[in-house]
């Protein structure tokens, strides 16, 4: 197998305008979540009154022309590919060797629902010509594709909230059969409107939590009442081990295996058992060529939704067995919403720094938050595992990150990071805590469970204990609000 590396990574999330800015914030513990002030929300009295958006606007960094002849979606697509091709080196490259793999959940919302407006108010001869060019699903990975010149393909898949992880994946089997030398990866989504809004709280999958926005998310707690929607993109930069060394990139990690499974369960629900996300996680492993011994950290999706998380839980329980307890498990979620299409991407990156600067966030409030494996699951040979399931085609999708270089971060404090202690072997290990620091977190495993959508991370990195496990399967909702 054909070794395949990250040289390259860049993000607009709720957190901050780039990858960097993205990863300080969640480290600091901070919230991406904030009331929307938008005349809209009054307007169609909606039920939910905050979401996770984007910190910085595309119409900050895009040039006027790019606004205009993009829907949101895709201008954070390529906000974060530029970012990430100039943080691999901006290769020189044929534009034949260079792949477009790039997702989006829903694609140009704003634009279709804009145009139908228009329509309704103003008439056929006022509607765009490039509406269809801007509603398209594959719209970011043109972008994206026409921006770099790539000309060895632009691949979208749709696949709900694992679409971002699962473009990973497909990225990976693309370098792994030659079609390029360097793919760029990702996903995106700009779908905070009122009728999103409208009917996932319809759904009962989002938290209505308005008095309280930035602690609305809270994957794994047992008061959890469901995601907060988010907005932004993600993108890394992918390549053989060999093309990178032979031009003198910078390494961040290895992707070491994907897999793609189904559990064919419900449209939104996932499997209870979790059985999906288990063949996912174990299928990456298999490709990677490693054990679930060897995994000592886990990116989990983590929504923060009252079924998805339960059954998250379960998977990992599958993998991993009685060793779920003492693994430590990030949910980075709870700080930056989740961005349905986009979030499998973004926590990709998340993965890959905690791998490179041995670093994982830490919780910021007393309660503990994490997640398991969903059916879309990014797996690190470095010894770090992140799990995602994808409900609506029930499509899962697992991607591997791997190997980083740096030193242990040290930093402890609340809402601060925990430290990734390298091993003899190269890779990650938890060491053992304190007892204070294990009666804390006994005593902060009475938390929430998540239900289940596309979401990774939270502000928190907990640990998934026999307790948390109980509080989780008490805690039981209809299968609409799993999503």
């Amino acid at each position: 197998m054909t070794t395949i590396v990250v040289t390259g990574i860049g993000a607009t999330s709720p957190l901050g305008g780039t990858a960097r800015e993205s990863w300080d914030a969640l480290l600091r513990g901070e919230s991406g979540s904030r009331p929307l002030e938008q005349e809209w929300v009054a307007a169609h009295e909606l039920p939910v009154t905050f979401a996770a958006q984007a910190k910085v606007r595309p119409s900050e960094v895009l040039e006027r022309q790019e606004v205009k002849r993009l829907d949101p979606s895709a201008q954070f697509a390529l906000i974060a590919a530029r970012e990430a091709w100039a943080d691999a080196g901006a290769p020189d490259i044929e534009p034949e060797r260079i792949l477009v793999d790039y997702a989006t959940g829903i694609g140009g919302l704003w634009t279709l629902l804009d145009a139908w407006d228009v329509l309704k108010e103003k008439g056929p001869r006022r509607v765009l010509p490039m509406t269809i060019p801007m509603l398209m699903p594959n719209a970011a990975a043109a972008a994206i594709s026409m921006g770099l010149g790539a000309r060895a393909g632009a691949r979208t898949v749709v696949s709900a909230c694992a679409s971002g992880t699962e473009a990973i994946a497909n990225a990976y089997e693309h370098l792994q059969q030659g079609l390029a030398d360097i793919v760029v990866a990702g996903g995106t989504e700009a779908v905070v409107h009122p009728l999103p809004i409208a009917a996932f709280a319809s759904m009962q999958a989002l938290s209505r939590r308005n008095d309280d926005p930035a602690a609305a998310s809270r994957p794994y707690d047992t008061g959890r009442d469901g995601f907060v929607l988010g907005e932004g993109a993600a993108a890394i930069v992918l390549e053989t081990k060999e093309h990178a060394l032979a031009r003198g990139a910078r390494i961040y990690a290895e992707l070491a295996g994907g897999s793609v499974t189904s559990d064919s369960y419900h449209i939104t629900a996932p499997d209870p058992e979790g059985s999906g996300a288990a063949r996912a996680v174990l299928a990456a492993l298999a490709q990677a060529g490693a054990s679930v011994d060897d995994v000592t950290h886990i990116n989990a999706h983590a929504t923060s939704t009252p079924v998805g998380d339960i059954a998250e839980f379960e998977a990992l329980k599958r993998v991993f067995g009685d060793r779920v307890g003492s693994i430590p498990v990030s949910a980075t979620k709870a700080s930056t919403g989740h961005l349905l299409g986009g979030t499998g991407a973004l926590e990709a990156i998340f993965t890959i720094l905690a791998l490179h600067e041995r670093t994982a966030p830490r919780p910021s409030t007393s309660t503990s938050r994490t997640s398991a494996s969903r059916s879309t699951s990014s797996r690190a040979r470095a010894r770090s595992a992140t799990g995602r399931s994808s409900r609506s085609r029930t499509r899962s999708a697992s991607a591997a990150t791997t190997r980083s270089s740096r030193s242990a971060r040290t930093t402890t404090e609340a809402g601060g990071a925990a430290p990734l202690p390298s091993t003899g072997r190269g890779g990650l290990e938890r060491g053992r805590p304190s007892a204070s620091e294990r009666a804390r977190r006994r005593a902060a495993s009475t938390t929430q469970d998540d239900a289940g959508h596309l979401a990774r991370a939270s502000r928190s990195v907990g640990m998934l204990r026999a307790r948390a496990a109980a509080n989780l399967l008490s805690s039981r909702r209809p299968p609409s609000a799993g999503s």
